[in-house]
């Protein structure tokens, strides 16, 4: 039989086209030329604290701030629950720079836990680590979600404050109960490669009056607290609105516009993502030497990217793979280079937080490929997407660290 020399040529970086009623929104902002949240005519209810308001209805979050980052509500998560210059706080060793960057932000210390074959944390590794934080700082990374349950039963026991990274699960849960609604507070991600795109932003939910009144002082509310809908009463801010510094980090009224119906339609739009992504596993069911992610049953996932770990090969056979598949269109990232590329990075990349080696971590973090999934891509794209893979991973697992004949080397 002949090699399978087709080329994959759609963009994995092209997101799909705003919906219309996102743009006429737009267009309505700027006309009115009021951006600015805080910016209102008697009457008016600003973009931003509408989009509050309907993102807390969905989560059933009884308050949620809109602000200018992911990255962002992560730190003034942090600092909404009191985390101190010095002050260390747990996190995934598997996980994205804007999380330890969180951290350091604020001037606290990460101390990293491990992560296993599923991609998740490893809860027995955290279990001996709880003693050393008063927070977790939990990234839901790529979009896989641990046992819940199980880990919320350690942190209470522990005293452990759990504040959830849901970057990569916008609408995804366990056991039917959504991310961001198991810790005191969850944090979300609108930056283009999310599930809801409004180039950057970010949501911050929660149940505590007193965490939220901060988050929304912090967030530069100066006095206007009361313009915010799905916000505490009154009465929250009133020892707290002069001595929480206002570290600036608003989200406008344009982006606001814009994210309101994309997340009316998120519900349509996971199931798309899960529809690619569910193509792609069968595409890869049983290639020689590759590993898929288990996903539990209790894991209601939404996959706007795709894992799988090539478990102890050699680097420069995983090398030959990413270059073969590139070669071919398809663009893999590995997070096992010890130089970081893009968005790779790993917790031992990081020089401004400290850590020690964890071998078992390493295993699987060696053996980490990524691939964004875009819903610009067909299914038809999907299955041909998982063939080029499985030739390529099957190839060199069988010795051959050639490129292949009909494709060249990628430039």
């Amino acid at each position: 039989m002949e090699p399978l020399t087709e080329r994959f040529s759609g963009s994995f970086t092209q997101q799909e086209p705003l919906p219309d009623e996102a743009v006429e929104a737009a267009l309505r902002v700027m006309q009115s030329g009021r951006l600015h949240r805080y910016n209102t005519i008697p009457g008016e209810v600003a973009e931003a604290a509408a989009l509050e308001e309907e993102f807390a209805s969905q989560t059933g979050a009884r308050y949620c701030l809109a602000v200018a980052s992911g990255g962002y509500a992560l730190a003034c998560a942090l600092r909404a629950v009191g985390v101190q210059p010095g002050e260390r706080v747990l996190t995934n060793a598997f996980t994205l720079a804007p999380v330890p960057g969180a951290i350091a932000s604020v001037g606290a210390v990460p101390v990293f836990v491990g992560v296993t074959e599923g991609l998740v944390i490893d809860l027995d590794d955290l279990a001996a680590k709880a003693g050393e934080a008063r927070v977790l700082m939990l990234s839901h990374m790529r979009g896989h979600i641990c046992d819940m349950e199980a880990l919320m039963r350690l942190c209470d026991a522990r005293g452990v404050i759990v504040i959830e990274d849901c970057a990569h699960t916008m609408g995804a849960g366990w056991n039917g109960r959504l991310t961001g609604r198991w810790g005191v507070a969850g944090c979300f991600s609108t930056q283009t490669y999310k599930h809801a795109n409004s180039g950057e932003g970010g949501l911050l939910i929660s149940d505590d009056p007193q965490l939220m009144a901060r988050a929304i002082l912090l967030s530069g509310s100066y006095m206007l607290y009361d313009r915010h809908r799905a916000a505490p009463p009154p009465e929250a801010f009133r020892d707290l609105r002069l001595s929480t510094p206002n570290i600036s980090g608003r989200m406008d009224n344009l982006r606001a516009a814009i994210l309101r119906p994309q997340l009316r339609d998120l519900d349509r739009q996971c199931a798309r993502w899960n529809e690619r992504y569910r193509v792609i596993e069968a595409g890869l069911a049983d290639t020689p030497g590759l590993t898929l992610v288990a996903r539990p049953d209790a894991e209601g996932f939404v996959a706007s990217s795709f894992q799988f770990l090539l478990l102890d090969w050699a680097a420069e056979a995983i090398r030959a793979v990413v270059a073969r598949c590139a070669a071919r269109g398809v663009e893999l990232k590995w997070f096992g280079d010890p130089q970081p590329v893009a968005f790779t990075s790993r917790y031992d990349s990081w020089t401004y937080a400290p850590s020690v080696p964890m071998p078992e971590s390493d295993r699987i973090l060696h053996a980490i490929l990524d691939m964004r999934l875009p819903l610009t891509f067909s299914l038809e794209d999907c299955e041909l997407i998982a063939q080029i893979i499985r030739a390529e991973v099957s190839a060199v697992f069988q010795g051959d660290m050639t490129f292949p004949a009909a494709s060249g080397r990628a430039e």
